[in-house]
């Protein structure tokens, strides 16, 4: 069953904090919460932020309506008061973190929350969930794209997640990089570009494979793709090239050794006259199948549970802790989920040559600026009202700067150390 409205995506235990600091009056208590991952997913050399511009728009309209407030009071949930509170709720405070397309590393503060202990912590589950699933999809496909080489990437997952994760996954992996989308929801959304190939279906409709071929030409012209491997992949190319004729845009395959079948498909259809007509192979791609594949006659990748999944790490491990109160620094001290206190401020170091060498994290204050530092921080919410935010291609392109940045070691696929250490100054 669906949620009513956004705000339900607040977890019960929550509402009982918020229940009981509003009978403590510590309630309205200002508070610092941050978001930042203890470790990176196994293998991994960096992370990639993403979803920020869909959970600040969700924050914004963040509210509690009335059939959401008489579910809660009815169900003993909350009392009378908190009823009340839910009614009138409204984040008033700030928010600010790391760009979207960002890079973040063990320890980056990549999302700080400054307001009511109350308003503060209804939103956790919402920032985690939006936070956790979409930098989870971004950096999996970053991979894939580095894997890639320039060679573009469509994302083809929306079968294999849930309905509104396969919207969101898109627009992480176009953030990415990926080329374009088959989510028709997400082209409409967020401008992604949309494309498509038949399936395996439409050609066991017809008779045979000419006729669905024919067919597919006939209603969308030889700039479209066609699926070879339904029956035999030889013979599906030949067929596909009588019938379109060697100007046709591209062919599909989806199964089988890729390598090997791309290396036949390529030299049939140049024999074919097909010199043009472009290779595109999908079929559980992810990184390492695309790597494997770098140095065959591939023109496009289609990748789809992978990239949905977060290719083997399907959520960043983010977590949402408080670490300041009334301006005073609160950790944690449980054995390895230790937490530093106080608010952070974080800044990457380059050469002069433009590579990140460190990231620096202050626990108090401002650092001194050196040549090369870039703030990381940026306010994304004043006093409750939303500040401009990048649009998802300057998201992109930022996303795209940040990987250039980084030592080449920082892009292997294989396990290793993050990108660039993380150096975290403590309160003084």
């Amino acid at each position: 069953m669906e949620t009513s409205t956004p705000a339900l995506m607040t977890d019960h235990y929550e509402l009982t904090m918020i229940s009981a600091a509003l009978k403590d009056g510590t309630a309205a208590r200002s508070c610092v919460f941050e978001v930042f991952a203890r470790r990176l997913p196994t293998g991994r050399r960096y992370g990639v932020v993403a979803g920020t511009g869909r959970l600040i728009q969700l924050i914004k309209d963040f509210r509690f309506d009335p059939a959401d407030v008489d579910h809660l009071r009815s169900s003993g949930v909350v009392d009378e008061t908190t009823a009340t509170w839910l009614a009138n709720y409204r984040f008033t405070g700030d928010i600010e973190g790391y760009a979207e397309g960002e890079l973040f590393f063990p320890g980056s503060p990549i999302l700080t929350v400054s307001g009511t202990f109350a308003e503060c912590v209804v939103l956790e589950t919402l920032i985690l969930s939006v936070l956790n699933h979409d930098s989870a999809i971004a950096a999996g496909a970053a991979r894939m794209v580095t894997a890639a080489r320039g060679r573009p990437i469509i994302e083809m997952g929306s079968r294999r997640t849930h309905e509104h994760a396969a919207v969101a996954a898109a627009r992480a992996a176009y953030l990415a990089g990926f080329a374009s989308t088959s989510n028709l929801a997400a082209g409409r959304c967020y401008g992604i570009p949309t494309t498509g190939t038949s399936a395996h279906a439409f050609t066991l409709l017809h008779d045979d494979e000419p006729t669905a071929f024919g067919s597919q030409v006939a209603a969308l012209g030889k700039n479209t793709t066609l699926l070879v491997d339904t029956y035999d992949i030889s013979q599906g190319i030949r067929n596909a090239i009588a019938v379109a004729g060697p100007d046709l845009r591209a062919v599909r395959i989806d199964s089988g050794d890729l390598s090997v079948l791309a290396q036949h498909s390529r030299e049939l259809l140049d024999s074919l006259g097909a010199t043009e007509t472009k290779i595109i192979v999908s079929g559980d791609m992810d990184e390492y199948s695309i790597a494997t594949l770098a140095a065959e006659p591939v023109d496009m990748y289609g990748a789809g549970t992978a990239v949905v999944t977060g290719s083997g790490a399907p959520t960043a491990g983010l977590v949402y802790k408080l670490v300041e109160v009334e301006s005073r620094p609160v950790v944690k001290r449980s054995e390895n989920k230790a937490t530093v206190g106080g608010r952070k401020t974080a800044v990457r170091r380059h050469k002069p040559t433009g590579t990140a060498i460190e990231e620096i994290i202050y626990s108090k204050g401002l650092p001194d600026h050196q040549a090369g530092d870039r703030l990381l921080q940026h306010t994304f919410i004043a006093s409750g009202q939303v500040q401009p935010l990048p649009t998802l291609a300057e998201s992109r392109e930022h996303l795209r700067q940040c990987l250039i940045s980084i030592p080449w070691e920082g892009l292997k696929l294989s396990a290793g150390d993050p990108a660039i250490p993380v150096v975290i100054v403590p309160t003084a």
